[in-house]
């Protein structure tokens, strides 16, 4: 919805937040100041309009987010609002993966979601439109206009493009394997440089259906972003004008006064996991769809998203299990064919409301299905009969954790422990040839406290798939996984091993059982041998006495809640 040419008055009838800081004799001062970073008297009397910016030059999911946020402010400008952007954090997963620095990744998230908040709350913004990148940049945006609750919305960076190597589509799930595929002898180092220097062409998030281009999915669904935004590729002829028509609307969500806890709700949620299962998505969504829950006061668990997962088809046949990448599908038709289908089959409600104004299913109606197209699958010949993701319990995950199903048939895995206190072993230790099939690695202490901050296993697992084992040993952690990763891997083991859960007891040599169909992860050993065990656990020393790691590790919850860190 456009909106009309008198704004500027209707802004004093709405009442709007910013009028507290900008109007009257005795807010000359602020005038005064803001005048000196080019705002005027008609400026002023506009709504207010925040644009949280996650744009860093440190990695190029967000690289490109600067000139996306000045066509977002023309949408503004044209729509009769007063743009003013922000920045916040950002931190690489790709780039810090397996090194201490990963550690900062989910802590990011909170941070992204708190700064957000505070610069809305003290610059007493009428809307926000939230550019997002990186994993943890999505969900922390989303997080904040929950909390927020002023009209706004989400608008993702887009995906980069594949790179070519060797004739073929390669994504930066390419390079991680090729670690140990070169470690392995499977590739020459040159080939390793070769493939380094090939997959990441440009700007835009790593390309497959890893955690960004899940959760931009999963948030389309939702409503929170507009439908069709998010898969336009980062560097896309398109992307200029979703930019623009995005700072258009927020002008009408205020108008409107639309509101983000209006459009997330416990069916929303339901669309949400129902577009990550169909998918393929990343683990990740689990956590931060919980997260978002919390913090829009909405009722939903982990045992709902298996539920929704569990009635969910595997449609759409991309990577890190499949074979097309993020661009493939905006070809194909984008989210909205996902949408499409899932409609189609009854599987999620049509009437919710989107930040567009349109029902889904007046979004879906629009879809634009290339012909011939084979990254989605039609709901008669699904990849997969249920969802990508699955929930299991047991006596080692008595509050959940969290598996991948979707491009492998395992359901079934039994072997012996291999222990490790931090991933750095772990890896250290395929990479030395020391895993053989049929075990079942344990990487424990890399939970949100423990770590703390839940690293990704993403070296560990790729290594693992670059050195040929991955469809013969299983892997389970209280960290977590990249999206790009594949093969049978529990995460988010809950309790986490540094508050004593189950975890923190396996010995090395112990028969670990996974057991998908059964939902079951379980340990086997004598009856009463584990809570012998736990009793004589103690807590290791802190890894961060001080700073905001420590803070963190204080407040932070478990992951089978979202391991936010406002739960009190």
């Amino acid at each position: 919805m456009r909106i009309a040419n008198n704004m500027t008055d209707r802004a004093q009838a709405l009442e709007l937040p910013s009028r507290t800081i900008l109007s009257g004799p005795d807010r000359a001062p602020a005038r005064a100041m803001l005048r000196a970073v080019g705002l005027g008297d008609e400026d002023f009397e506009r709504p207010l309009i925040g644009i949280a910016n996650t744009w860093t030059e440190l990695t190029p999911c967000n690289y490109h987010l600067r000139q996306l946020a000045e066509w977002v402010k023309e949408g503004v400008r044209e729509a009769g609002g007063t743009p003013l952007e922000f920045n916040t954090v950002v931190v690489s997963d790709g780039i810090t993966m397996g090194t201490e620095g990963m550690k900062t990744s989910l802590v990011s998230r909170e941070v992204v979601a708190d700064s957000i908040e505070l610069m809305a709350r003290g610059y007493m913004f009428d809307g926000i439109i939230a550019l997002s990148g990186c994993d943890k940049t999505i969900p922390g945006t989303v997080m904040a206009l929950a909390r927020l609750n002023r009209p706004g919305l989400m608008l993702y960076g887009g995906s980069i493009m594949p790179g070519r190597f060797q004739g073929r589509d390669v994504t930066i799930q390419d390079v991680f394997e090729g670690v140990g595929a070169a470690a392995a002898g499977r590739i020459t180092e040159d080939e390793l440089h070769e493939l380094e220097c090939s997959a990441c062409p440009g700007a835009g998030a790593c390309g497959g259906q890893f955690t960004a281009n899940t959760m931009a999915t999963a948030f389309e669904g939702m409503g929170i972003s507009p439908m069709g935004s998010g898969s336009v590729p980062a560097l896309d002829d398109e992307k200029p004008e979703v930019a623009r028509a995005c700072g258009r609307l927020v002008l009408s969500l205020i108008e409107n006064d639309v509101r983000p806890r209006d459009i997330i709700t416990s069916e929303s949620l339901k669309v949400a996991t129902a577009m990550v299962a169909a998918s393929g998505g990343s683990t990740n969504a689990v956590l931060h769809l919980l997260a978002v829950a919390h913090e829009a006061g909405v009722a939903f668990d982990i045992d709902d998203f298996d539920r929704y997962a569990a009635e969910t088809p595997l449609l759409a046949d991309m990577k890190p299990g499949g074979r097309f990448v993020a661009a493939d599908l905006h070809e194909a038709g984008g989210v909205r064919l996902v949408l499409r289908r899932l409609l189609d089959g009854g599987l999620i409600p049509d009437d919710l409301p989107t930040v567009t104004g349109r029902t889904l299913a007046e979004e879906a109606a629009d879809v634009n299905e290339k012909p011939g197209q084979q990254v989605v699958r039609s709901l008669e010949d699904p990849l997969k009969a249920t969802g990508g993701l699955v929930i299991l319990k047991g006596t080692l995950a008595p509050e959940g954790c969290v598996v991948k199903v979707a491009g492998h048939e395992r359901l079934h895995h039994r072997g012996p422990a291999r222990v490790f206190e931090r991933e750095e072993d772990a890896f250290a230790a395929v990479q030395a040839g020391q895993i053989q099939a049929g075990d079942v690695l344990v990487i424990r202490y890399e939970g949100p406290k423990g770590g703390p901050g839940m690293r990704e296993m993403l070296g560990v697992t790729s290594a693992l798939a670059g050195a040929g084992l991955k469809d013969h040993v299983a892997l389970l952690t209280d960290g977590r996984f990249s999206g790009a990763t594949h093969g049978l891997m529990a995460g988010h083991v809950s309790p986490e091993a540094a508050v004593g859960g189950p975890i923190a007891a396996v010995l090395e040599g112990d028969m670990v059982v996974f057991d998908l169909p059964n939902r079951r992860l379980d340990l086997e050993i004598e009856a009463g041998e584990l809570e012998r065990r736990l009793r004589s656990w103690a807590p290791p020393p802190a890894r961060y006495p001080t700073g905001v790691m420590a803070k963190y590790a204080k407040l932070v919850g478990s992951a089978s809640r979202g391991a936010v860190t406002n739960s009190l």
